[in-house]
């Protein structure tokens, strides 16, 4: 399955819990058969950490924020021209694929 969301977008979460409504941040990553992505500043998770030890170095033990995955469908991509939240097209011309946005018609990659 094809995604009209990638890595390095900047979307906007329309949905999900209130605290991450509404918040921008950039694709970190794409779950692909998952269908879902993690936005970076969004969904924090917190793991509580014990001290590990690796190849000789040891991991400090406490509290680590990370982001969690967000499905797919709660996010909107940003368009950078117009700077809103948009619907994606695509525009296949002389063989080469491209996003659209659908407000304001920009190439968005």
């Amino acid at each position: 399955m094809k995604f009209k969301i990638r890595k390095g977008d900047i979307v906007e979460v329309i949905s999900g819990r209130a605290d991450d409504k509404g918040e921008r941040g950039e694709v970190i990553k794409v779950y692909r058969k998952k269908q879902r992505v993690t936005v970076q500043g969004v969904n924090i998770r917190k793991k509580h950490q014990g001290q590990i030890q690796t190849q000789g170095r040891s991991m400090t033990p406490g509290i680590i924020e990370f982001e969690g995955p967000v499905h797919i469908s709660n996010v909107m991509l940003v368009c950078p021209k117009c700077n809103e939240t948009t619907r994606v097209g695509i525009d296949r011309k002389d063989g080469e694929t491209h996003r659209v946005c659908k407000r304001c018609d920009a190439v968005i990659d």
